[in-house]
């Protein structure tokens, strides 16, 4: 069952200087950094409250967030819930017809596997939701 945000993720060009621009805007001092190769990206997170902000840069080409940024530029790239079983969940949306991305769950940063929904099926929101392992 989806449960909760678990964060929102923004596209940048510019890792290092966005965590300068969040800091002076949240005032935070404790920054996670994690390279998911996979998805080709390195990310630098912290938490506004109970929700994490994942600042998400391309590390190649050819990733989903150096597309993402070439069509539309910088901004909120998706927003991530968490959920308790995602081969459950991923079951149910997909037997009512939402469009996934991810029919399986894969390695994602924080050490959680994630999966997408396709935004066609979830009126233009990219939606991940995430299961700590």
């Amino acid at each position: 069952m989806l449960t909760s945000i678990n964060h929102i993720g923004i596209a940048v060009k510019d890792l290092e200087a966005s965590i300068e621009l969040f800091k002076k805007i949240f005032q935070f001092a404790d920054v996670h950094r994690e390279v998911v190769e996979e998805q080709g990206v390195s990310i630098a997170s912290f938490k506004v409250g109970d929700v994490l902000i994942e600042l998400t840069q391309p590390t190649r080409d050819d990733s989903p967030i150096a597309k993402f940024i070439e069509k539309k530029g910088e901004g909120i790239h998706h927003i991530a819930f968490n959920t308790d079983n995602i081969n459950s969940d991923l079951a149910r949306l997909k037997e009512t017809g939402i469009q996934l991305i991810n029919e399986e769950p894969r390695p994602g940063a924080h050490d959680m596997l994630i999966a997408f929904l396709h935004p066609k099926s979830t009126n233009g929101v990219l939606t991940e939701i995430c299961q700590h392992k």
